[in-house]
């Protein structure tokens, strides 16, 4: 069997090249270090970030489980926080459920917030809309006496 002369002279460069190893090495601690500084460290911080602002929950405080459940700190305990729901709901959850602390919302942004879930787009009461929806097809009101169905 002949040997291919290109295969050959590959393996003769490859054996007489003796360079320094770190230059050989440096792409792979290039990419290492990429990996450090780019995904590693900002993840890191992350969940510093994340601890600090579970362990500074206080009762009153409005929150965003991970579950995405809106709720609002009621007292923090070793074990987790109970939070409140809706009125009168409450549930206690670990503390690494928390994923957001929501801003605090003045009075006057909670009153216009109000406001606009009172009234519809043409600024009528909300309250009205079931007088201006017309009844399902099944019911029919009829004012009149007559009977305008076919007996026969």
């Amino acid at each position: 069997m002949e040997r291919c002369p290109v295969q050959g002279h590959m393996f003769i460069l490859a054996a007489g090249s003796k360079g320094n190893p770190l230059v050989t090495f440096l792409p792979l601690i290039v990419i290492v270090g990429a990996f450090y500084f780019f995904l590693i460290r900002p993840q890191r911080n992350r969940q510093r970030q994340q601890q600090q602002m579970q362990k500074n929950l206080d009762p009153g405080t409005r929150v965003v489980t991970t579950s995405g459940m809106y709720a609002t700190v009621v007292e923090v305990n070793d074990d987790g926080v109970i939070l409140e729901i809706v009125p009168g709901v409450q549930a206690q959850f670990v503390a690494q459920a928390i994923m957001r602390v929501l801003p605090e919302e003045t009075e006057d942004a909670d009153e216009d917030a109000h406001e606009d879930t009172e009234d519809d787009a043409h600024g009528t009461p909300a309250d009205d809309v079931e007088a201006k929806t017309p009844p399902p097809p099944s019911i029919v009101k009829s004012d009149d006496k007559t009977d305008n169905t076919d007996k026969g």
